[in-house]
């Protein structure tokens, strides 16, 4: 998994214009938990990926608009209804989902992701 997190990290360090550092948080046991995107206006990302296909591109702006945006494929059962479950996109806030269009494999999901902050940022600067 180190060498996906390692990819993932290169992958969001190349969007330099609202990266202001990255960080691969490990476990105990010496494998990646997490890895942690800190982004130019105050705001963080972390994502998660596990060996059996299980992810969360996660950005918090709680502190910045009070916004969160998600992507994940967790299977919670309220979210059924989604035309993609178990993939899905937490919209602004917890309980907006929606129906997610993320990519299917890691690298193509951290662009997709970066992408997808990126154009969020540029648009809210003067």
């Amino acid at each position: 998994m180190l060498k996906t997190y390692l990819s993932l990290e290169s992958i969001a360090r190349q969007f330099k214009e609202v990266v202001i550092g990255t960080e691969i948080f490990k476990l105990p046991s010496d494998e990646p938990a997490k890895l942690r995107i800190e982004l130019i206006d105050g705001s963080f990302a972390d994502v998660w990926i596990s060996v059996s296909g299980r992810y969360s591109y996660h950005w918090n702006r709680i502190e910045v608009d009070g916004a969160i945006y998600r992507y994940d494929n967790a299977p919670h059962k309220v979210r059924a209804s989604v035309a993609t479950f178990p993939h899905h996109f937490h919209n602004r806030n917890e309980k907006t989902v929606i129906a997610s269009d993320m990519p299917s494999t890691p690298e193509k999901q951290m662009e997709y992701f970066m992408d997808f902050i990126r154009k969020i940022m540029l648009q809210e600067l003067p």
